[in-house]
C-alpha cells in the first residue's frame, strides 16, 4: 500500500528540514526578526537523545550501522491549537524549542513564516553551499592520460 505525500506535506517537511540545518545563530536571528513570538506549551520536550546513523556499502549494498548521533527534538501547542514539532542534530535544546513554534506558526500562517524565514535560510544555505563547491573546485586535480608508442 503506498501512501501519496500532499504538497502540504511536502512543503512542510521542506521547511522543517531548512529549519534542522540551519546554523543555530541564523536561525536564532531570522526568529527574533519575525517578531511575533506566541506563547506556547511544551508537550514534549525540549529532550535529547540518540539515533542510528546507518549507511550501505557502496550507497547501494548492504544496509550496516555506522553509529550513533545526539538529537534534539520539541513538541509544542502554541496559544491558537496549532501543534508543531522540532528537531535538529545535536544537543541544542533551544534550536529545537523554536523550530518547533515556527513549525506550529507555519501552520498558521505558511506565507509569512516562508517568506520571512524559511526562505532567507534556504538562501543562505545555498550561498554557503555555493562557497563550498567553488573551494572545492580550486583544489580539483586534473589528470591526464598520455598515451606511449603504437600501444
Amino acid at each position: 500500500m503506498t501512501s501519496e505525500i500532499s504538497p502540504e506535506q511536502r512543503a512542510r517537511k521542506r521547511a522543517l528540514d531548512v529549519l534542522a540545518a540551519a546554523p543555530a545563530k541564523a536561525l536564532a536571528e531570522r526568529w527574533a526578526a519575525f517578531g511575533e513570538q506566541p506563547q506556547h506549551q511544551r508537550i514534549r520536550g525540549p529532550e535529547t537523545g540518540l539515533v542510528m546513523i546507518r549507511g550501505r556499502a557502496g550507497g547501494g549494498g548492504a544496509p550496516f550501522n555506522l553509529g550513533e548521533a545526539s538529537v534534539s527534538l520539541a513538541s509544542v501547542r502554541i496559544v491558537t491549537g496549532e501543534v508543531g514539532h522540532g528537531y535538529c542534530l545535536g544537543r541544542d535544546l533551544d534550536k529545537a524549542e523554536a523550530i518547533a513554534v515556527i513549525d506550529a506558526l507555519r501552520q498558521r500562517d505558511a506565507g509569512r513564516v516562508d517568506a520571512e524565514i524559511i526562505a532567507p535560510l534556504e538562501a543562505l544555505a545555498a550561498k554557503a553551499d555555493t562557497k563550498k563547491r567553488d573551494e572545492v573546485a580550486a583544489t580539483r586535480v586534473d589528470f591526464v592520460t598520455m598515451v606511449r608508442g603504437d600501444n
